[in-house]
């Protein structure tokens, strides 16, 4: 049930489903049946609070067009004093046209927090979250807008988040495999293996149907070779030319 308290309309981009010269994004798992109704974050073990159990009706999942839902997001309210601290925190589902809503596939999301000034944080589960550079004042008298896609929107730490279409608009970075705030290539903790072990290490060629955040490109598909694969995109994004570079979440 959506409660009465600080509303957020929210924008993110997720690079894996952007199509950057539309300003859109894929909704290929939804159209693939295989976007769950029920939030994943707390099965993959996602710590917030308070938080867990949203839902949306079923009629979200089966809407097309840009309103039509890509897939589950995490949005946070952090404190002030200190933004390691969550607050309060709600998943909803972000739309082909970049928006976050609520239950309804609508609405901005509702959250229990008094008014008050808050970080505001977004994370996904294969893409590296991003989190506002400063504290926002957040009241109940309307609708607060943080649009993360806004290249003008000033975020914590350094390149936190991706240039797209010429820095036109600004994605999270996709490839999070190991959901561990860290984008690694080789090494231990890579986010490369397990999308070989999700296909089979005994035949790379596999391609594994499904939701799963191995699934770096939203496609609805596990592939580790190939065109439109999940692996080369992690290499992309820390360095072509430095494969033992990490790119970190910029997140406290």
């Amino acid at each position: 049930i959506e409660s009465s308290g600080v509303r957020l309309d929210v924008a993110v981009a997720l690079e894996g489903a952007l199509i950057p010269a539309l300003g859109l994004m894929r909704d290929d798992l939804r159209v693939a049946g295989v976007l769950p109704s029920f939030e994943p974050y707390s099965g993959l073990g996602f710590t917030s609070y308070p938080f867990g159990g949203e839902t949306v009706f079923p009629t979200v999942l089966q809407r097309s067009g840009d309103q039509a839902p890509v897939d589950w997001v995490l949005v946070e309210l952090r404190s002030a004093a200190d933004p390691s601290v969550i607050v309060d925190s709600h998943a909803g589902l972000v739309t082909r046209d970049l928006h976050v809503v609520g239950n309804d596939g609508v609405s901005p999301l509702s959250f229990r927090a008094a008014p008050g000034n808050y970080y505001v944080s977004v994370r996904h589960r294969n893409h590296l979250g991003c989190m506002t550079a400063a504290p926002i004042a957040l009241g109940t008298s309307n609708v607060n807008n943080v649009q993360f896609t806004d290249p003008a929107l000033t975020t914590y730490g350094t390149n936190a988040r991706k240039d797209m279409d010429g820095g036109t608009i600004k994605a999270l970075w996709m490839g999070n495999v190991t959901k561990n705030g860290n984008l690694k290539y080789t090494g231990t903790g890579n986010d490369r293996d397990p999308i070989l072990l999700r296909v089979g290490s005994a035949l790379p060629t596999n391609v594994v149907p499904g939701y799963f955040v191995e699934d770096c490109t939203m496609d609805g598909n596990v592939k580790y070779t190939g065109s439109g694969n999940d692996r080369d995109p992690i290499l992309v994004n820390v360095g072509s030319t430095t494969p033992n570079n990490v790119r970190v979440e910029q997140m406290p």
